[in-house]
Parts: structure tokens; C-alpha cells; sequence
């Protein structure tokens, strides 16, 4: 199974960013997880169809109402784990 493995980068934390990329993933089908980063950033993990997750990367990029996304890193790979269903962790 395709994943993308997504670092996204700008005014991402405490702004509601993971509980939109929670709500999105699963509206989308998606598995996988959504985290604060150290460096403020939010880093996640999709799996699922390919355009699915494309889609999600565009939403992604916009983010919730008060986020401000600079750049988004994207490593497609294949999945090590199959995750069941899309959490925050």
C-alpha cells in the first residue's frame, strides 16, 4: 500500500491544524495519523488511493481558518505499518 509521509511547515500548531487534517483524512477514507512536531511543525502519515491522498495534500496546503502553511515536505512510500483508522497522536 502507497502512503505519504507529510511535514508541513508554517503557523500549523494551535490553530486547529490536526483535528482538521483528522476530520479531512477520514472524510477522504484515508488511515494513518496527524502530530505536532517539536519545531512547529505537523508532521502526518496518509494512507489510502493515491488521488485520495492528493487530495488531501491540496487541503493540506490550505489548512484550517487561521493556519498560514509556508512549504509541505512529501515522501510517497510504501507502507510499513497498514494503520487502521486516522488518529492524532
Amino acid at each position: 500500500m502507497i502512503q505519504a509521509h507529510v511535514y508541513i511547515s508554517g503557523f500549523v500548531q494551535g490553530v486547529g491544524y490536526r483535528q482538521f487534517v483528522k476530520r479531512k483524512a477520514q472524510e477522504l477514507g484515508l488511515t494513518g495519523w496527524v502530530k505536532n512536531l517539536p519545531d512547529a511543525r505537523v508532521e502526518a502519515v496518509f494512507q489510502g488511493k493515491k488521488e485520495d491522498i492528493e487530495k488531501m495534500i491540496t487541503l493540506c496546503k490550505k489548512g484550517p481558518f487561521l493556519a498560514e502553511v509556508e512549504d509541505i515536505h512529501i515522501i510517497w512510500e510504501e507502507s510499513q505499518e497498514v494503520y487502521r483508522d486516522f488518529t492524532i497522536v
